[in-house]
């Protein structure tokens, strides 16, 4: 049996009053005692407080502790003491992506079938606000579908808050701020800014159409290879390898971007590049830090010719 002093890092927990407290596991050792263990315990001596919102790390360190590790990997010696926070209310990200790409399914309908309402007139949409009704529909739908069938996440949850702030750039500018502008009279098929220019020109449509289809579905490719990487249920990680990881770490983001960057040469819309440039600094930023972490992860064995997330660039 192992012994575990569970103290509250720095001010009380609301949910636990009573820390500290030690927990006991019966029947385990620090080699085969896990960090969820400790969870386990904590929540049995304090129903209310849920092991997705805890926190638990070592005394006087602010890294959280991984709740597979063994107490022994983890460097917790037995009789040793960790602090626990709480993290608040959490959500689980399956739960997150679903409401972040649910937005647009919803938004861009209103905007597309009511223009009365929204812009007070009807307006006949040309060719291109056609495609980009079906575009940004087919992308997101698809986004929703891999939410559920194949994306796997190494966290649980996240503070429920921050569903907000993760759904916001989805919702305003992919969403509300995209569909006013391509399916406003602006972009009606009777609009000079639509007749006689290339967003009217059926082959440049389609053109575009097709680079577009070829970045969806070379991303649905990127996402396989990811899932297949992590067995389900475990927080495993390997080296990506095969189509679009040989030139970067990151290539489900690259093309992504290019399936909106598509979107926003065709159109022209101010809302669809400013969508594209916050997209483009997010997953930038996100790319990096997996590009260090693989780096640090797998040291010499990662592909050292490899770029983060634009092909020969960066």
């Amino acid at each position: 049996m192992v012994t575990v002093t569970v103290a509250p890092a720095g001010r009380s927990v609301s949910l636990a009053k009573g820390l500290p407290i030690t927990v006991s596991i019966p029947g385990k050792g620090v080699e085969t005692a896990t960090v969820a263990d400790v969870k386990a315990e904590i929540v049995k001596k304090f129903p209310r407080f849920e092991v997705s919102r805890q926190k638990l790390a070592l005394k006087e360190d602010k890294r959280a502790l991984v709740d597979d590790k063994t107490l022994r990997d983890a460097g917790v010696v037995d009789g040793g003491e960790v602090t626990v926070k709480d993290l608040g209310p959490q959500i689980g990200w399956r739960t997150v992506f679903l409401i972040e790409y649910a937005g647009p399914l919803v938004i861009h309908p209103i905007f597309y079938y009511l223009p009365k309402i929204i812009y007070g007139g009807s307006v006949q949409h040309s060719r291109v606000s056609q495609y980009v009704f079906a575009m940004t529909m087919l992308h997101f739908f698809k986004r929703e579908l891999e939410t559920v069938f194949v994306h796997r996440f190494s966290n649980g949850t996240m503070p429920f808050s921050n569903v907000f702030k993760n759904s916001g750039h989805y919702w305003v500018f992919s969403g509300a701020a995209l569909a006013y502008s391509v399916y406003s009279p602006a972009y009606s098929s009777s609009s000079p800014f639509i007749r006689g220019t290339y967003r009217d020109d059926p082959t440049f449509l389609m053109a575009c159409l097709g680079i577009w289809i070829f970045a969806e579905l070379s991303n649905f490719s990127a996402h396989m290879t990811l899932r297949n990487l992590r067995p389900a249920g475990t927080r495993k990680r390997g080296i990506p390898h095969g189509y679009g990881f040989s030139l970067v770490s990151c290539p489900n983001y690259f093309f992504e971007l290019l399936g909106w960057a598509v979107i926003a040469v065709m159109t022209g819309s101010y809302a669809a590049y400013t969508f594209l440039a916050i997209a483009g600094y997010i997953q930038t930023v996100w790319a990096i830090k997996k590009h260090r972490n693989y780096k640090k992860e797998f040291g010499n064995q990662y592909p050292k010719g490899r770029k983060v997330i634009f092909p020969f660039i960066l």
